[in-house]
């Protein structure tokens, strides 16, 4: 399990539900995320799994403060593609009792495939303890990023849906989805999540997350500088390739016949070739402005371009290396 998502279910169960009614809809909650139905010995048994040992205490707590009911636990090791203990809770006597009451059966004694009906008209008070008891049974948080999200795994795709109903009455924007067999709860918004967080009763896991969310966005803005540098520099010096090629084809086609400021530019430019125009300014004597001697070697180039034209003879592009041209 996540660090980040421990951090939350540690601060979640620590929440003190300030009516019975949200004690009693976050318990049925965990117990329909997490749960399920056996028949032990021809009596209905309900039993929950869960990846957080206080969560479990507080099932138990619960099971027992507001319906009088003893229950069984154990744990289950690590084994297989599972790397951390799994918590079970059992209720053997009473299980069907508590099935009913906590809408796991319906009247009929059918078990309900969405949420109990208690669970989806349950007053706005209510709302988020059930979200809360949906994160504790099987809920998960990843670090900021592209794939950023808060996840709940649904026991089906009526209770997913069920649960995307209940955070549009919080105001929580969610998806349901179905990803790898399985049905999922998705809430992506960066503040969305943290909205979430402190709605469930986290808003120490909100400061952390959101101190995340801070150091992710301050490395992904260095890194698209650094990125940006990069390509500036590695045009720079493509220029600088392109353009010593041409000022060193100019100076072959017109031999003697250079004036003596523009030959004097050129020979600055090969000099300096790593410099830019305004640092080459600095190198002439006297001193001359990046236009000065962006204007010389310009008028160099077009001279020795109008010679070749005339003589018939290549210009001084085709002295520049292949895949520059346009430089």
């Amino acid at each position: 399990m996540h660090s980040l998502t421990v951090s939350v279910k540690d601060e979640l169960v620590t929440v003190t539900p300030e009516h019975t009614s949200q004690r009693h809809a976050e318990l049925s909650t965990i117990l329909r995320f997490a749960g399920g139905l056996h028949v032990i010995s021809g009596n209905i048994a309900v039993e929950v799994e869960l990846d957080h040992l206080e969560a479990a205490k507080r099932v138990r707590r619960d099971i027992r403060d507001l319906f009088g009911m003893a229950t069984d636990a154990a744990v289950m090791q690590p084994s297989g593609n599972r790397s951390h203990p799994v918590y079970v809770v059992r209720v053997r006597q009473g299980g069907e009792t508590l099935a009913r009451q906590t809408g796991l059966l319906d009247a009929k004694k059918r078990p309900v495939r969405g949420l109990p009906n208690k669970l989806t008209t349950s007053p706005v008070t209510d709302l988020a303890a059930i979200w809360r008891g949906a994160f504790l049974a099987s809920g998960s948080i990843s670090e900021p990023g592209r794939s950023a999200a808060i996840e709940i795994v649904a026991p089906s795709a009526e209770a997913a849906m069920a649960m995307v109903g209940i955070g549009q009455r919080l105001g929580v924007a969610s998806k349901a989805r179905e990803v790898r067999m399985a049905h999922r709860i998705m809430v992506r918004d960066g503040d969305a999540i943290s909205d979430l967080l402190t709605t469930m009763g986290a808003p120490g896991a909100v400061s952390e997350w959101e101190k995340l969310r801070e150091r992710r966005e301050v490395r992904a803005t260095a890194n698209r500088l650094v990125n940006f540098d990069d390509a500036n520099l590695r045009r720079s010096a493509q220029a600088a390739v392109a353009a010593c090629a041409r000022v060193e084809r100019a100076l072959e086609i017109l031999g003697p016949e250079i004036p003596d400021h523009l030959l004097y530019a050129g020979r600055l430019r090969l000099s300096f070739r790593d410099a830019s125009l305004d640092e080459l300014g600095h190198h002439a004597d006297p001193p001359l402005t990046k236009d000065a001697v962006a204007g010389r070697i310009r008028r160099l180039l077009a001279m020795a371009d109008k010679k070749a034209e005339d003589a018939g003879i290549p210009a001084t592009m085709a002295s520049v290396p292949e895949g520059l041209e346009g430089l």
